[in-house]
């Protein structure tokens, strides 16, 4: 499969956890036409990176929201798993309070329709996606396993997809909101670097 970035992304029905640790049979992708998504898998519960890039995610979580942004997790683990985990407090090495849903990929599904799966150790790489309205995703990344993600650079994508979205116009190397953006033409370049 390779990169999906362009490409629609692949739709799943897995089982979740969410708000309060409730079990849910029937997460879908589908189920967020609309708005977007961030989609980001995970090794497994009960590691080392993986609680830290959680809580990083849910301490951040208001401003994604406030950007029509869900966050979606997903590991190879089982749900019960997930429950347990989420019932273990932050300083034990849990996730207790974190509020956005837990995907259960217990089959491999996802990972493998996504490509992130890390088949020697049968557990999920890093993966990232930014999957925007329409479902379509418009940026990936992928981690190897001890290799923990930027929230603030997640953040900073989607608002670079927003704006490009909302004005048509692109966003350059290391732009963050509020910076100058070009038009996409030799003319926009050169007034680009032109004004430096």
């Amino acid at each position: 499969m390779g990169v999906l970035v362009g490409r629609e992304a692949p739709n799943f029905d897995l089982e979740a956890v969410v708000e309060g640790a409730k079990f849910v049979d029937s997460c879908k992708l589908s189920d967020y036409k609309g708005k977007y998504v961030v989609l980001f898998f995970y090794p497994l519960d009960f590691t080392f990176v993986c609680p830290t890039e959680l809580h990083a995610f849910q301490d951040r979580l208001e401003e994604f929201q406030h950007k029509n942004v869900e966050v979606l997790a997903c590991s190879v683990d089982s749900k019960f798993s997930h429950h347990a985990w989420l019932k273990t407090p932050r300083k034990q090495g849990g996730i207790e309070g974190v509020t956005y849903p837990l995907l259960s990929d217990i089959n491999k599904e996802a990972s493998i329709a996504y490509d992130v799966l890390a088949e020697k150790e049968g557990v999920s790489y890093r993966g990232l996606f930014l999957i925007d309205r329409d479902g379509i995703v418009r940026y990936q990344v992928v981690n190897d396993l001890g290799l923990g993600r930027n929230v603030d650079e997640v953040l900073r994508m989607v608002e670079a997809l927003q704006f490009t979205e909302q004005f048509g116009e692109v966003c350059p190397a290391n732009w963050n909101k509020g910076d100058k953006t070009m038009k996409p033409t030799n003319e926009g370049l050169e007034e680009y670097f032109g004004s430096e």
